[in-house]
């Protein structure tokens, strides 16, 4: 009997997902390693060692590989990125801040074992804040064990190995228990995935997300016809969410990483809508990294992909919007805000249900963030204060996003202290949701607030902040 591949875990890191990559291109061509090894003249045990990311191919192996299989320069681009760790410091020596086991508890569920790596926001030396990668026993070894080994510990392969995903199989199967299908049982599921986010934020629905995708590939193996399809479309739908969910957590690799299995797995589903959904939210990513290049050429993309005058269409511009703000190019920036305003009644009887969220609310926000991007702090400032008042109930981790941006923009139009209590609320909301976005906007404000360091709220916030961090030491250093 053949031995099982080794799960892999391409989130971990882009040398992961490389190896991940190079598998799915090698099985989906139908080719073992020894096959692949002859045209390639790569041997075959090194290039299992490549898929399990226990050694790194030189840039000619990932270029001979690349063209041997077919990938169009991606094995190569993604490749060229195992190198670019920006953002984030390999294991560097920390101390968690007595205080502290707010948002550093609060991390990305990225561990699959103890010898692999989550990030944790850090402060450094230099008084700049980073996420910094480290293994599961140094993040125990610092004293912030209880939180962390919670956070690491639901939802990884050792759970589905100890039956977790298999007793959540055996539970859709019985959905007719219940008056269901496992199709209906698992909308409903991802329904009330998507309520608990909005509420509480990634770090509770994550690991339930990514077990339940584990779900639908079993059931997918004895599934036939409509049901199949289905299937596959709610795997799509779970792996956009499970894209949004490590997004939202400050892992944007992660993120990117399952937005390209939904955008492959919704090519196999049919549904177009589907896949510009997907194609927008990879615009939507672009701009939070703030990749001046892809975010307006993605959005463009999406609204070549949309049903003309569609909500679609509406959500890529809104994307587009912003690009064009990174760019510095106001006029097109406001141009695309004011499309979508004047097509937002037009839209609201579209059919579809992605991007229902497009209102109001959510394009003022957008606009407000522009203009920051722009450096018009006194009108973004307004506007966030205009968006978070139109906002409905229910959304707790997002009112503490565009709060915390409402904050960067105060600090940046000179009023210290209206920024230092807004500051104050988004800092709580982010320790109770686990959200890497508004961390990295409370960064953002820790920093903008040197000046009025002196002021009393701004002292209270950043020392309140400082508190939440893990700290690289001198000593350490030494």
């Amino acid at each position: 009997m053949a031995q099982k591949p080794r799960e892999l875990t391409p989130w971990v890191s882009p040398l992961h997902n490389w190896g991940y990559q190079l598998r799915e291109l090698r099985t989906s061509r139908g080719l073992s390693l020894r096959e692949l090894s002859k045209p390639t003249r790569i041997d075959h045990a090194h290039l299992g060692r490549f898929e399990r990311a226990e050694r790194m191919a030189d840039r000619t192996q990932a270029a001979i590989l690349d063209a041997a299989l077919g990938a169009s320069g991606m094995l190569l681009r993604l490749w060229e990125r195992i190198g670019d760790e920006r953002g984030h410091v390999a294991n560097p020596p920390v101390h968690v801040a007595k205080s502290s086991v707010g948002l550093a508890l609060a991390v990305a569920d990225q561990a699959a074992s103890d010898g692999e790596g989550i990030s944790v926001p850090c402060r450094l030396r230099d008084g700049s804040v980073v996420w910094v990668a480290m293994n599961r026993r140094a993040l125990l070894r610092t004293g912030a064990g209880l939180g962390a080994a919670a956070a690491v510990g639901a939802g990884s392969p050792a759970a589905a190995d100890s039956g977790v995903v298999p007793g959540l199989v055996r539970r859709a199967r019985a959905a007719s228990t219940y008056g269901s299908t496992p199709v209906e049982h698992l909308r409903r599921t991802r329904r009330l995935l998507i309520d608990n986010d909005n509420l509480l934020g990634p770090r509770h629905a994550v690991s339930a997300t990514r077990d339940h995708i584990q779900v639908i590939q079993e059931l997918r193996r004895d599934a036939k016809g409509v049901d199949r399809r289905d299937l596959m479309e709610l795997q799509t739908q779970y792996g956009e969410f499970l894209s949004w969910l490590y997004q939202d957590l400050g892992n944007p690799k992660a993120a990117s990483f399952w937005l390209d299995r939904a955008m492959q797995w919704s090519q196999t589903v049919g549904d177009q809508d589907l896949t510009t959904y997907v194609m927008a939210r990879k615009a939507q990513l672009a701009g939070d990294v703030a990749d001046l290049v892809d975010v307006v050429d993605l959005a463009e993309a999406a609204q070549g992909m949309a049903r003309p005058r569609s909500r679609l269409a509406a959500v890529a511009r809104t994307y587009e919007a912003y690009g064009h703000a990174l760019r510095g190019d106001a006029d097109e920036s406001e141009r695309a805000i004011d499309d979508v305003r004047n097509a937002l009644d037009g839209v609201a009887s579209d059919p579809t249900p992605w991007g229902v969220w497009l209102n109001a609310s959510y394009l003022e926000v957008h606009r407000a963030q522009g203009l920051e991007a722009l450096g018009k702090h006194d009108e973004a400032a307004d506007g966030y204060a205009a968006a978070i008042g139109m906002m409905p109930d229910g959304y707790h981790r997002d009112r503490g996003v565009y709060m915390a941006r409402q904050a960067v923009s105060l600090a940046g139009a000179r009023a210290p202290e209206q920024a230092a209590a807004i500051g104050m609320y988004a800092l709580t909301v982010a320790e109770d949701t686990g959200s890497g976005r508004i961390t990295n906007e409370l960064a953002r404000l820790d920093k903008a607030l040197i000046p009025w360091q002196r002021v009393a709220e701004v002292g209270e916030f950043r020392t309140a902040f400082d508190a939440t961090l893990v700290h690289e030491t001198e000593t350490d250093l030494i």
